[in-house]
């Protein structure tokens, strides 16, 4: 506000101007108060983190046997295929499809487990092609996850099943005569 000064010695009245410019300090004090509520006050979001399960440092890996295993391969379009076969017998006849519904792999891994000669050392092996996405490897960890397998490898394919893998398709037409 303007301020009114006398100046007795002359008699006149004289206003004193002040600046046009309004002072922003308390808006910037306020802008920053307004920031550091609006921080404290929200809540984060959780991030979602998934488990890693590593061996034991100085346990012996024990062989994994074709008996006491099952091999997933991640194929492109969402499908998924398994064997139970040594490699050197694989052929594409031996890849069966499944889904990864409740009814399919989850059924199938759970199946597998309980008729595994050692439980304790039944193991998951996945195999990723290189047509698979990166949904389908998380999807099947969660299944991992869902029906508590603490042993399982996430493992490149052999080249005897990238070559049955490739035959899929032919080897369906045959089943399907």
């Amino acid at each position: 506000m303007a301020e009114i000064e006398e100046n007795l010695a002359k008699g006149k009245r004289q206003l004193k101007r002040s600046s046009t410019k309004p002072d922003m300090t308390p808006m910037v004090d306020l802008g920053f108060l307004l920031i550091t509520f609006f921080m404290f006050t929200t809540t984060f979001s959780n991030p979602n983190i998934m488990k890693l399960t590593m061996p034991e440092k100085g346990k012996g890996n024990s062989e994994i046997s074709t008996e006491n295993s099952i091999t997933i391969i991640l194929g492109k379009n969402d499908k998924i295929y398994w064997h139970q076969k040594d490699l050197i017998e694989l052929t594409a006849m031996d890849l069966i499809e499944s889904n990864f519904t409740a009814n399919g792999i989850r059924k199938l891994i759970l199946e597998k487990y309980s008729q595994s000669k050692k439980p304790e050392n039944f193991t998951v092996i996945i195999k990723p092609s290189n047509e698979a996405n990166f949904k389908n490897t998380v999807d099947i960890l969660d299944e991992m996850e869902i029906t508590n397998m603490r042993r399982y490898a996430l493992v490149d394919l052999f080249p005897k099943e990238v070559l049955a893998y490739r035959n899929i398709d032919e080897a369906q037409i045959m089943k399907n005569k």
